[in-house]
């Protein structure tokens, strides 16, 4: 028995006043400075109960309190990144990982205490871990490639700055003009590019094209040598969309949407859609990466979060594409249900 399960022994409440400070603590990291008020509306709990927490976290010297709002003191900083794997280990996370990564065959997975449909905040955490992974792996002259969405956003925004991520080249998995500008593959290659010092291409085409501008496009000189930089990507970091939410979001034509409700379609990646089973039910037209151009890259990072999301991201890691994933610990215990 090691000192941390005699602790909860001798201790049982100490789990929960662990949990709760390391939470405030956590947010105050996210959102500081901030007021007692906003932290208590995001916490849930009253600014009556918080201001005795901050009290004793003011006393022991992690935060500091000033007329802005609050924030992280040095001390405070240093104990919130020392205590995080133990808060994971008091969670059960560490375990979890390694149960998703025996039974879905995933080379690593990374879970984030909370659930992104109850606290956005969780989805930052999701983009911090990510970028984080994404060092771990990342060598001088690499070329990352990107999907959109508002996960890799967060991943994007999360990413620091690293001597050896300045000869690295960002680039977009695929097309995309017509969606939100700022959770477009192309604002997000640009956007890490900026955050850590690399460089960075963009693919100036429609998410989905006709069959007669996809036999046109593909025939362009450009195209061909945007592909060919983007098929020697080294690692891909994707998001995991559901089927019925992307298509609407896509403008899909009646018959398509008939279709992916017919076949069951519940996770979509890299423009295939994807029944519970993890068998491709759709491929849209699109210009990009492939799953047979995924067999090629080293790294591959699916990035999502949330219950809600579950169905879909076991459809996409069913598909047996050797892989990462950095999630949410709702997301992950329902993906166990579903096993």
């Amino acid at each position: 028995m090691d000192l941390l399960q005699l602790q909860l022994k001798l201790v049982p409440d100490i789990l929960e006043e662990m949990k709760k400070r390391y939470k405030i603590l956590h947010l105050i990291s996210m959102m500081q400075p901030i007021g007692r008020r906003s932290l208590s509306q995001s916490l849930g709990i009253s600014e009556r109960i918080l201001r005795a927490e901050v009290d004793f976290l003011k006393q022991q010297g992690l935060i500091d309190v000033d007329n802005i709002g609050m924030k992280l003191s040095q001390d405070g900083v240093e104990v919130l990144h020392k205590v995080s794997p133990y808060i994971k280990k008091l969670f059960g996370l560490n375990d979890l990982e390694k149960e998703l990564e025996n039974k879905l065959q995933l080379k690593k997975v990374i879970i984030i205490p909370g659930d992104v449909d109850h606290d956005p905040l969780v989805k930052k955490e999701i983009g911090k871990a990510t970028a984080y992974l994404m060092r771990q792996y990342i060598e001088e002259n690499d070329i990352v490639a990107l999907t959109g969405g508002s996960t890799i956003a967060e991943v994007a925004e999360m990413m620091p700055e690293f001597p050896h991520l300045h000869s690295v080249l960002f680039v977009p998995a695929r097309g995309g003009i017509g969606e939100n500008h700022e959770y477009l593959a192309n604002t997000l290659v640009s956007t890490m590019a900026k955050k850590t010092g690399g460089s960075y291409r963009l693919l100036h085409i429609p998410d989905q094209l006709s069959e007669e501008a996809y036999h046109s496009l593909m025939n362009e000189e450009y195209v061909q040598e945007i592909l060919s930089v983007i098929r020697s990507a080294r690692m891909v970091v994707h998001g995991v969309g559901q089927a019925k939410i992307m298509g609407i979001r896509r403008r899909m034509p009646t018959e398509v949407m008939q279709l992916l409700e017919k076949k069951k379609a519940v996770g979509e990646a890299f423009g295939y859609y994807f029944d519970q089973e993890g068998d491709i039910v759709y491929k849209m037209k699109t210009i990009g990466l492939t799953l047979d151009d995924l067999a090629h890259i080293p790294y591959i990072i699916a990035v999502a979060g949330g219950k809600n999301k579950a169905r879909a991201i076991l459809s996409v890691l069913r598909h047996n594409i050797k892989q990462m994933l950095v999630t949410d610990e709702g997301a992950a215990r329902e993906i166990l249900n579903l096993l």
